[in-house]
């Protein structure tokens, strides 16, 4: 089913959109989850999550792209369970592994006083992925958007892990000069 008779659904309060949703979303949004996480159970909660808060934001909201819209909520609500879970422990994995390549980039201090300058961080980020090309913005959206290991990057990408590691290094790098320029560092 189209994107379009989906949101048509759920516009009309019908129930048959979560299950279009789940069917055409599901995996898409399960493997968001998955990747912050780490945990089948609480990947499984966050994307039926996804499919409460969509049906909450739907109407009157009518997203484009409905994909990216489904993403957001997906990764938003496990980042949300991901700082829950790790108030109680202490834990690695690619959520922490990914943070900690930006923090040389983009630190915040999560204080009021610090939005503006974070919402000129987001565009700048935003105009500086607008600049690489596709293969560099998707290896880089893969790793800190989508939280995707060097491995499971190299798998889809066709490079080598050594070739992501490095482009990963060098984009991290020349985020840094940018931002730079930009002052916003």
């Amino acid at each position: 089913m189209e994107d379009e008779q989906i949101l048509d659904l759920y516009f009309s309060r019908s129930e048959q959109a979560i299950g279009e949703t789940a069917a055409k979303y599901g995996p898409y949004c399960h493997s968001i989850a998955f990747h912050v996480l780490e945990n089948q159970e609480d990947a499984e909660e966050c994307v039926s999550d996804t499919w409460y808060s969509t049906w909450n934001a739907i109407p009157p909201k009518r997203p484009a792209p409905f994909s990216a819209f489904l993403g957001r909520i997906t990764r938003n609500l496990s980042i949300d369970r991901w700082r829950r879970t790790r108030a109680f422990k202490r834990g690695g994995g690619q959520m922490t592994l990914a943070l900690e390549e930006l923090a040389e980039c983009v630190s915040g201090t999560g204080s009021l006083e610090n939005d503006i300058i974070r919402r000129e961080t987001l565009a700048a980020v935003e105009r500086f992925l607008g600049q690489l090309s596709v293969a560099e913005r998707n290896v880089f959206l893969c790793r800190y958007w989508y939280l995707e290991s060097t491995q499971e990057i190299a798998e889809h990408s066709g490079f080598s892990q050594t070739k992501i590691r490095t482009m990963l290094h060098r984009l991290r790098g020349r985020l840094d000069t940018y931002l730079e320029k930009e002052g916003l560092r």
